[in-house]
C-alpha cells in the first residue's frame, strides 16, 4: 500500500522511525503543535490536508492525532479511508495504548506529561503540557502562562504562576516518556530540574510505538483503530470506543450515487 501519515510535529521522531520500518510506501506531513491551542483552527487545517489527498496517488490517509479537544470530529477524507486511532489525545500514542493511558490517568489526574520531541519544538522551552486533551480551565491556565512568558520571561513567569498558586493547584507529577523501542535524546535532567521548581514528583514512563507502528503498518483492527469510508465524517462517541464515523452525503468524483 502508499499510505499518507498526516500527523503533530511532537510525533516526528516516532512517525519517521516507524515509517522507515513500515513493509509499505508512507509519506509523512506535520502539523505545527501550536495548532492544538485553536482546536477548529486545526480542524479546518487539517481537512484543507485531507482535502489534497488523491485516490490515484495513496490506499488510505493516516492521522497521527487522537480525538485531540474534539479536533478531528467531523474531519471527512473525500476519496480514500481514514484511519485515526482511539485515543483521546496523543499521550496514548506514546504510552502505546489508550488504555494505558487511561490507567495513568485514573491513578495520577495531575500529571504534566514530557517527551522528547515536545521539548525539542517548544520555542519557549516552557515544559508546556503535551496532554492535549485537557480541560478549559488548564487550557486557560496554560494561555495564560504562554502570555506572561512572552511578556515577562520564563523566570518571571513561573513565578507569577506560583504566586497565583495555578500549578500547584492542578498538577502534582512531571512524567516523563522514554520510548523503549527506540533511541531518543535524554531530556531527563531538564524535566526533573522542572519538576523540582514546581514541588512536582518526578516519574519516568516506558513508551511504546505500538499505535503509531500498527498505524503505518497497515494492522487496523477496531478495537484500537476507526477507518472511516470516503464520505464518512469522525465523531466522538464519548465511551470507550472513543470515535465513530458517520455519512456525510458526499461521494468522490466519479463514484456511484
Amino acid at each position: 500500500m502508499r499510505l499518507k501519515l498526516i500527523a503533530c510535529e511532537v510525533l516526528a521522531r516516532q512517525a519517521y522511525y516507524a515509517a522507515a520500518l513500515s513493509p509499505h510506501v508512507v509519506d509523512i506531513e506535520l502539523i505545527a503543535k501550536g495548532l492544538h491551542n485553536e482546536p477548529d483552527t486545526l480542524r479546518q487545517h487539517l481537512q484543507a490536508r485531507l482535502d489534497a489527498v488523491v485516490a490515484e496517488a495513496y490506499d488510505a490517509t493516516l492521522l497521527g492525532y487522537g480525538l485531540c479537544s474534539n479536533s478531528i470530529a467531523g474531519l471527512v477524507s473525500r476519496e480514500v479511508p481514514l484511519v485515526a486511532p482511539r485515543a483521546h489525545d496523543c499521550i496514548a500514542l506514546f504510552l502505546g495504548s489508550a488504555e494505558r493511558y487511561a490507567d495513568e490517568f485514573r491513578e495520577t489526574p495531575g500529571t504534566y506529561w514530557y517527551v522528547a520531541d515536545y521539548i525539542e519544538r517548544n520555542d519557549a522551552d516552557s515544559g508546556q503540557n503535551v496532554a492535549l486533551g485537557s480541560t478549559a480551565d488548564e487550557d486557560a491556565l496554560q494561555a495564560t502562562y504562554e502570555e506572561y512568558v512572552r511578556k515577562y520571561g520564563q523566570d518571571n513567569a513561573d513565578y507569577l504562576m506560583e504566586v497565583m498558586g495555578a500549578w500547584q493547584k492542578h498538577y502534582s507529577r512531571a512524567a516523563y516518556i522514554e520510548n523503549a523501542d527506540m533511541p531518543l535524546p535524554d531530556y531527563r535532567a531538564q524535566v526533573r530540574e522542572v519538576a523540582a521548581r514546581r514541588s512536582w514528583r518526578f516519574e519516568e514512563l516506558e513508551g511504546r510505538l505500538l499505535l503509531i507502528r500498527d498505524l503505518v503498518e497497515g494492522r487496523w483492527d477496531p478495537e484500537r483503530f476507526l477507518v472511516a469510508p470516503p464520505g464518512c465524517a469522525i465523531t466522538p462517541t464519548n465511551d470507550a470506543r472513543i470515535l465513530d464515523c458517520a455519512p456525510t452525503g458526499f461521494a468522490a468524483p466519479g463514484a456511484a450515487r
